[in-house]
């Protein structure tokens, strides 16, 4: 009887805020969460790009205003990490189109694509970190 009542099926469940820590995403859903939150930095950051845009093609003053807003180093932080969401943003959306014409639903493909898109918008955005700060 207790042969009947055993049950060796593995239990799926819902993971919650308190099984974070112990659950390891895969490459592709840090790469669709990252997308999701960079499509959101940007528009909620779109009224702050205006502004820059507005101070900078305005007139004379108001373009060096623009500069010297610029000159300090946590508005370019701000505008590093907006550089970088539409970087993630640009390359994981490209990713999707391509896995979408051409049927990519592969695992090991959706893996390796991930890394791609994560690697790619860390260099560039590093690249345009260090010419945004004065490296070159």
């Amino acid at each position: 009887m207790s042969d009947l009542t055993s049950n060796d099926k593995k239990i799926y469940r819902n993971i919650g805020i308190s099984d974070l820590g112990h659950y390891r995403l895969p490459a592709a859903g840090v790469v669709s969460i990252l997308h999701r939150i960079s499509g959101a930095g940007m528009f909620l950051f779109l009224p702050f790009l205006l502004y820059l845009f507005k101070k900078s093609v305005t007139s004379e003053i108001s373009f060096s205003i623009f500069r010297g807003f610029m000159g300090h180093w946590y508005i370019k932080l701000v505008v590093l990490g907006l550089i970088w969401a539409f970087l993630h943003h640009l390359i994981a959306g490209v990713r999707h189109l391509f896995m979408d014409a051409h049927h990519l639903l592969e695992k090991e493909s959706g893996r390796n694509s991930a890394l791609a898109v994560m690697g790619l918008s860390i260099v560039i955005s590093a690249i345009a970190g260090l010419k945004l700060f004065g490296a070159f």
